[in-house]
């Protein structure tokens, strides 16, 4: 019992409830400053079993270039399309740089690209009047540089191969089954009733065939020889 009038101790001075609020924060601060003084733990190494191994990721090899061997037979194909296509020239060089129409152009670095207005619009160019989409998709699918000479006769077998004529021709044999195949690529070749795949003027069946058994038989036509480059 604590008389009356004497001095109160701490725990009277704070009050029983001050106390009970101030023990947290006492407490937090003598064990915070113990856990301070001691160093952080190095971190672990990575365990080996968990490491990420190194793969190697295998590179698709690039694609080789198609090539078609210049055979007789297809020698004759090809002077057969540029008869169709009226830019034969007897062979001359001139046919590969030969425009829509009839003009010639002075290199072949690249497609020209260059739209015409005849009895057509049109910006067929080259020995074969292919068109600049046609030649894009051939020349990518060849890896061939250059609209030049021995690239187009290139393109030209290959846009026949894939309308699925060239095996025909191999043969040695124009067949009317081979022309209406390549009709879908060249509109003067005709179809089997001997009209034209787009509605323009066509060279007959008998014509063609004897242009393409005269060249099987007759000297071999230089087919990429050019001063064009």
């Amino acid at each position: 019992m604590v008389a009356k009038g004497a001095p109160r101790g701490p725990i009277e001075a704070f009050g029983t409830t001050a106390l009970l609020l101030a023990l947290p924060a006492l407490i937090s601060s003598r064990y915070g400053a113990a856990l301070a003084a001691v160093p952080p733990a190095p971190p672990a190494p990575p365990s080996p079993a968990l490491a990420a191994p190194a793969i190697a990721v295998a590179r698709p090899a690039p694609r080789a270039a198609v090539r078609y061997p210049l055979t007789r037979q297809r020698r004759a194909l090809l002077a057969t399309i540029r008869f169709a296509e009226g830019t034969w020239a007897e062979g001359s060089p001139d046919d590969y740089g030969t425009l829509y129409g009839g003009a010639l152009v002075s290199s072949l670095e690249r497609h020209p690209d260059i739209v015409l207005v005849k009895r057509y619009a049109s910006a067929a160019a080259g020995a074969y009047q292919m068109l600049p989409a046609t030649w894009k998709a051939a020349s990518r699918r060849l890896g061939l540089s250059g609209f030049g000479p021995a690239n187009q006769d290139q393109a030209a077998l290959y846009l026949a191969d894939q309308r699925g004529a060239l095996a025909s021709v191999d043969r040695g044999q124009l067949s009317d089954e081979a022309m209406a195949r390549l009709a879908g690529e060249w509109a003067s070749f005709p179809l089997h009733h001997g009209g034209s795949a787009y509605g323009q003027p066509v060279k007959r069946a008998g014509e063609l065939r004897r242009f393409f058994d005269a060249q099987l038989r007759g000297p071999v036509q230089p087919t990429a020889a050019s001063r064009l480059g």
